[in-house]
């Protein structure tokens, strides 16, 4: 049986190579995230069925009726990747803007709540579903570059994650948080004072997407809690062959 993927933020980064990946391996499709035309973008890339399904996180409503649209057109929604957030400029206690921290808090925390909430019905009633969270490394570890608001956001979807493993298995619904160190996302680039030179070096979108495709592809009696990544410190320059 074709299984589907429901990707959100799928309009860039993480969510565009994880669009790639699962439908490059035989899944259905669905794409979320606000801007419809990066989702058409995103939809180019994909060889297999796929469904634009414009949307924002924040938006409780419009994602429980999006839950219901992706299970209607896919026969069942068998895997979320929970991708959708965002990060600010103004990261640090010095910095403090109520205004764009709130907003990370409700994008991160409340949308991804929404997004997981709105999934459960149709995981619950087929005993059947995978949620692979994108969280970050500054959600296991304290990060002063992810800044307060970012890594309290990751550190409570962590722990969101893990509170679905305790209580809904008996249901036949798994959950993973991927925690990667620096990917190169446009997401990574906007943070202040960043050096765009060192993003060949780093953790690449589709190494994420691979990920979480691992993931979904572990057997039903498996739940993969947490994974964490980084890049290898002081790699050698990817141009260079293995005698250089």
């Amino acid at each position: 049986m074709r299984r589907t993927v429901w990707i959100t933020g799928a309009g860039s980064g993480i969510g565009r190579d994880m669009a790639r990946a699962f439908s490059g391996a035989g899944y259905r499709v669905v794409l979320t995230a606000r801007s419809g035309a990066a989702l058409e973008e995103t939809a180019v890339a994909c060889p297999g069925d796929t469904l634009v399904l414009p949307g924002d996180v924040t938006d409780r409503a419009g994602m429980a009726d999006a839950a219901r649209q992706v299970a209607d057109w896919g026969s069942g929604l068998h895997v979320l990747c929970n991708n959708a957030g965002l990060n600010i400029p103004r990261r640090k206690w010095a910095d403090l803007n109520w205004d764009s921290w709130d907003r990370v808090l409700e994008v991160n925390i409340t949308g991804a709540l929404n997004v997981i909430a709105a999934c459960l019905p149709a995981m619950r009633k087929q005993k059947d579903g995978i949620m692979i969270h994108t969280s970050s490394w500054a959600g296991r570890f304290h990060s002063d570059v992810g800044g307060v608001a970012y890594g309290a956001s990751k550190h409570a979807l962590n722990d969101l994650s893990a509170s679905l493993n305790d209580e809904e298995g008996s249901n036949g619904i798994r959950s993973t948080a991927i925690c990667p160190a620096e990917v190169a996302t446009p997401l990574l680039t906007r943070r202040p004072g960043f050096d765009e030179s060192r993003l060949a070096a780093m953790i690449q979108p589709a190494d994420i997407a691979a990920t979480a495709l691992y993931v979904a592809r572990m057997p039903p009696n498996v739940a993969v809690h947490e994974i964490t990544l980084a890049p290898i410190r002081d790699a050698p320059s990817l141009s260079k062959g293995p005698s250089e």
